[in-house]
């Protein structure tokens, strides 16, 4: 795909407690848009980019401290008519009715959570000492200590295995069921010290980020929603429309990228089958065979940009 040259640089959408991802690649892919579903908007880098980019920009968010912030912020955008913000969650789109039959030029989804959720430690995202175990996007619901301290052991070891990549999450699980019937997990120091447990002594902060973002996903049903959203946000992008999606965990980007590649092939029968008896057509073309990744030097002013992989599809005319 070619990509053009930004409008602004990317650090002008930069705050002192968030910096957008990859955001020239994605007011590039958005170039020839008029309006743009912002279905992740958290700390607003993006759609403040796309707006500044002469976009008309529809946000969604499923946290409503997030959407407090960010419409301070854009609150010059509101005001205008350029942005509109609907609290939900991405995953239930066709459940607004201010959504019903919008549809859009482009769509972008920036999974995962804001530097802002992560850096407040009363949201309890963080592995910070003494923070809460909460996690909860909406405020509602299974906090991470409820979770953790009533799930059964098979789906605590499912979760770490699926969300964490944890090869001992069977062990994990175990721990976690045998320190939980001595006292509840409360605070972050408590998983802390049933993964040291599990992993040994030398087990440091990228074993806790893994295994804390996993447990995050599974607080939020975070993969069931996406998989959910994809099929539901694809019927929302017009003729030509391109869908972004910004995932920064292998499990958010393989969905992502099975999807995209299946929407993009005609056929679907078998392999092995001798011809082809589906008859199908391809709903549209992948524009990014390899994900976008940060350069050194994004990666330098962001660490978080690290692990983020932009994937692109584009919908058949």
């Amino acid at each position: 795909m070619i990509v053009s040259p930004p409008t602004e640089p990317a650090s002008t959408f930069a705050t002192s407690y968030h910096a957008p991802v990859l955001v020239d690649a994605v007011v590039s892919a958005c170039a020839t848009a008029t309006t743009v579903l912002d279905g992740t908007l958290g700390g607003g880098g993006h759609a403040a980019a796309l707006v500044a980019a002469g976009k008309r920009v529809t946000a969604l968010d499923r946290d409503p401290a997030a959407i407090a912030v960010a419409s301070v912020r854009l609150q010059d955008a509101l005001a205008d008519g350029r942005l509109d913000i609907v609290q939900t969650n991405y995953a239930d789109v066709d459940l607004v009715p201010a959504l019903n039959g919008r549809c859009f030029d482009a769509i972008l989804l920036d999974l995962g959570v804001s530097s802002r959720q992560l850096d407040d430690d009363s949201r309890g995202f963080s592995f910070r000492v003494g923070a809460p175990l909460d996690m909860r996007m909406e405020g509602r619901g299974l906090s991470a200590a409820d979770w953790l301290n009533t799930e059964a052991e098979p789906t605590l070891m499912q979760s770490f295995r699926e969300y964490g990549d944890e090869p001992r999450a069977t062990r994990l699980a175990r721990q976690i069921v045998e320190r939980r019937a001595v006292r509840p997990f409360m605070v972050s120091d408590d998983f802390v010290n049933a993964i040291r447990a599990t992993l040994g002594a030398r087990s440091g902060p990228s074993d806790f980020a893994r295994l804390f973002q996993a447990l995050r996903i599974a607080v939020n049903d975070e993969l069931a929603g996406l998989t959910r959203a994809l099929p539901a946000l694809r019927e929302r992008l017009s003729p030509g429309g391109v869908f972004l999606v910004l995932a920064y965990h292998s499990g958010e980007d393989r969905l992502v990228k099975h999807a995209f590649r299946r929407w993009s092939t005609a056929c679907t029968c078998p392999p092995r089958a001798p011809f082809c008896q589906c008859d199908g057509v391809a709903l549209g073309l992948l524009q990014t065979r390899k994900a976008i990744v940060a350069d050194a030097g994004e990666i330098a002013l962001n660490s978080r940009a690290r692990s983020a992989h932009l994937r692109i599809w584009r919908k058949a005319e």
